[in-house]
């Protein structure tokens, strides 16, 4: 089934409209909305579960099938990564040091 070009517009103008009309939406009554203290207790958790549904599915099967093997550099620099963030709550120490955990498992592997 192919798609023509007014079609193919068509969709990708219905996709801004939606996409931004919600983003609009916060803006432009964000300050009249008041949510419960429970809801905005839970969303502060929202970005670090995000985080961690990108990032633990890439660390443990790089290649579409677990690998909890020594071959696998991602898990120690994950690893790394992580401990580094909670330890010292310095975002750029945390990524750096995950980089250099990945490249030098790398290289000795």
């Amino acid at each position: 089934m192919n798609m023509t070009t007014q079609q193919l517009l068509l969709a990708i103008a219905g996709m801004v409209v939606v996409t931004y009309g919600i983003r609009l939406s916060f803006l432009v009554f964000g300050h009249r909305l008041a949510f419960p203290h429970w809801l905005e207790r839970s969303l502060r958790y929202v970005p670090a579960a995000v985080l961690t549904a990108l990032i633990v599915p890439m660390a443990l099967a790089p290649q579409g099938d677990i690998a909890l093997t020594l071959g696998n550099a991602y898990l120690p620099g994950t690893l790394a990564a992580g401990a580094l963030a909670f330890f010292t709550r310095r975002t750029l120490l945390a990524i750096i040091g995950g980089f250099v955990v990945y490249g030098l498992w790398r290289w000795l592997m």
